[in-house]
């Protein structure tokens, strides 16, 4: 009786927001409930896409508040406690800017849904809290515990400074239901100075890593009793996840947990976004909230593990803008390393197979509100930030990776599709692809039947390499990486789905050879 109630009520409460526990040891049979080494959870089927079902919130770690802000993540103790899965849970602690941006303006679907709190509000995320380190699961409705489903572990991007689990355009509902043969795992982790504090104070100041690796190591313990296969779990991420996807595998390079990688536009090689070795931007900040202990780094960080975090992320956002603040991850020779290269041909970087992607035209959504919206921004500035940040980066880690034989699949995105690219210079920016990846084309109205052939084969070979690494993706002829050959374009201007293209056409301008198209 206590399974069916549970049932029910999660059915008919779909995103009521209290957590349900009783300490009964039963076992539950109803598909939406799954019992984990941390307690027990029933999800909900997706409403639109029955065929689907969602454990939107699972707890991973011990909430980093209190005494344990700005701590390593402290696993959960085994539990037998039931809990309902049924509502997304809040961001971890992030600004929302009131400044213009082409996200805000014509891309609110790339952002974290917050609310009626809109997505301009120039203040803390209303849908954030610190109580934030949980994941969601997806999986088909009905899958055998023994199903040994192929996982995507993904982890969004926002420059470490912003993203979480409910972006509407990286909810993989449409594709789970399309595919009924695969399950994805998205996860929060700490961002800004709550996951890198960088403080004088602590050992460990690239915590969000940390974070990531903490659910990874929690979906190889449970993701069995959802129907995944613990063996054949792919870690993905988009922009500052690719790039920890990629750290990753660096600092956990003899035991990666997972047996293959999806770097989505970002790789190590990208510099660290933080270069404070002097610790002053934190500093700087407990100075500015009452903690001015300036010989004492252990009362300053005791005293800002007491600051509400509303307070701090809306100093830092509002009033050092013009110090160029930035708390992001930072060569700590522990998570993060000073030269990758080096630390590549000294064997320490996990050889696993890994997909490496880019966008055509990556910087063109990162420029900033350009003077003229219409005209865009000057394309030489395009074309230098695309290919010096993003390009040129990709291009030195598939070498990196060829040299080392581990077995390396790129892939260019380079539809540009109206409804997703709204104004016609923006073309294949950054992150345009996240809607092909989760099949979410259609949110920005107005997907043509051809966009949505290119999400199916973009879809199609993630999950070829997902389901067998080795031999899923060269059964649908997409061979390995080599200098000058091997790139598959997807949704290139002379409207082909899918075309194999030149590695020399893209590199070659990372070398001085040749002149990279925008708009391929």
């Amino acid at each position: 009786m206590l399974s069916t109630f549970f049932f029910l009520f999660a059915l008919l409460a779909n995103g009521f927001p209290c957590a349900l526990s009783t300490s009964t040891s039963s076992t539950y049979s109803d598909p939406l409930t799954v019992s984990t080494n941390t307690g027990t959870y029933t999800g909900l089927r997706n409403e639109n896409y029955p065929e689907v079902r969602e454990f939107r919130n699972i707890p991973f770690a011990q909430p980093p508040v209190g005494q344990l802000r700005w701590q390593p993540p402290v696993a959960l103790p085994n539990s037998n406690k039931h809990h309902l899965s049924t509502r997304f849970p809040p961001s971890c602690p992030q600004f929302v800017s009131k400044s213009k941006s082409l996200w805000n303006q014509f891309l609110p679907s790339l952002m974290i849904n917050n609310g009626e709190g809109g997505n301009q509000t120039h203040q803390v995320a209303q849908t954030s809290s610190e109580d934030c380190l949980s994941l969601a699961v997806w999986t088909p409705y009905g899958v055998k515990q023994n199903a040994k489903l192929p996982v995507l572990f993904f982890m969004t991007g926002g420059g470490f400074q912003s993203g979480g689990i409910e972006i509407p355009s990286q909810l993989p509902v449409q594709w789970i239901d399309r595919t009924r043969s695969h399950i994805v795992v998205t996860i929060n982790y700490r961002v800004n100075i709550f996951g890198f504090p960088n403080a004088a104070a602590l050992k460990h100041p690239n915590l969000g890593i940390l974070d990531q690796r903490m659910a990874l190591e929690w979906v190889a313990a449970n993701i069995r009793r959802f129907g995944g296969d613990p063996k054949a779990i792919t870690l993905w991420g988009q922009s500052a996840g690719a790039e920890s996807v990629d750290y990753l595998l660096f600092s956990h390079w003899d035991d990666p947990i997972a047996r293959a990688a999806f770097i989505q536009s970002g790789t190590a090689l990208v510099p660290l976004k933080s270069t404070d070795y002097e610790h002053g931007n934190f500093t700087y900040v407990a100075k500015n909230v009452g903690c001015d202990f300036p010989s004492d780094a252990a009362a300053e960080l005791s005293c800002m593990q007491q600051v509400p975090y509303p307070q701090l992320v809306n100093f830092i956002n509002t009033h050092v803008s013009a110090k160029k603040i930035i708390f992001g991850p930072i060569a700590d020779e522990k998570i993060c390393f000073a030269n990758y290269t080096q630390r590549a041909l000294q064997g320490k970087m996990a050889r696993i197979p890994a997909i490496i992607s880019n966008c055509a035209k990556e910087t063109a959504s990162l420029n900033g509100w350009p003077e003229d919206v219409v005209a865009g921004p000057d394309p030489a500035k395009i074309l230098s930030g695309t290919l010096t940040t993003w390009v040129c980066t990709t291009a030195a880690t598939c070498k990196l990776r060829h040299a080392l034989g581990a077995p390396t699949y790129r892939y260019q995105f380079a539809g540009n599709f109206s409804n997703l690219s709204p104004l016609p210079w923006m073309g294949a920016f950054h992150a345009a692809d996240l809607f092909m990846n989760f099949g979410t084309y259609e949110l920005p109205k107005g997907a043509t039947e051809h966009e949505a052939e290119v999400s199916r084969a973009m879809q199609d070979h993630i999950l070829a390499f997902a389901r067998d690494p080795l031999k899923g993706t060269r059964r649908i002829g997409w061979q390995p990486y080599q200098y000058g050959s091997n790139v598959i374009r997807f949704g290139g201007s002379d409207g082909k789905v899918a075309q194999n293209a030149s590695g020399y056409e893209l590199d070659g301008p990372c070398y001085g050879n040749g002149t990279y198209d925008l708009s391929p």
